[in-house]
């Protein structure tokens, strides 16, 4: 069961990656060409939040079937670096990256104008790539490898 979650948590990845990709550059292309925001902009960008969701949940059960992390004695976890990181570090990072496009898919809908949703699909996206980056570098794994 590990093996299976942890591939389809590895492989989805780059699906993930992929809307986030074309949903931050749609928006930034929308937001400095002054284009209007359109459904295939919603379609994206809910997407994008939708397969984020969804890695983070097969994330969440995997957490519980990984070698790697050591939930059970937080102590010993935080000694080596290795098991810290894939205990807390990890999935925190993800976490506030879920809370970025979360909020960033929100407000995008809340807003009246087509600038202001690009914008804070721009902003929001835009910051939650930089962590999930950061999160897969620290992790010593390749990042499209």
């Amino acid at each position: 069961m590990y093996s299976t979650l942890l591939g389809l948590h590895s492989g989805l990845r780059y699906i993930v990656l992929l809307l986030l990709a074309i949903a931050l550059l749609l928006a930034i292309v929308g937001l400095f060409g002054k284009k209007p925001y359109t459904q295939t902009n919603r379609k994206v960008n809910l997407f994008a939040m939708i397969f984020t969701h969804t890695q983070f949940l097969v994330g969440l059960i995997l957490y519980f079937f990984s070698p790697a992390v050591n939930y059970a004695n937080m102590g010993e976890a935080m000694k080596d670096a290795m098991t810290r990181y894939w205990t807390v570090e990890h999935s925190v990072m993800m976490l506030f990256a879920i809370v970025l496009i979360t909020v960033g898919h929100s407000r995008s809908k809340k807003a009246a104008e087509g600038f202001n949703k690009h914008r804070s699909i721009a902003l929001y996206y835009g910051l939650a790539v930089l962590v999930i980056l950061v999160a897969i570098y620290q992790s010593g794994r390749p990042i499209f490898g």
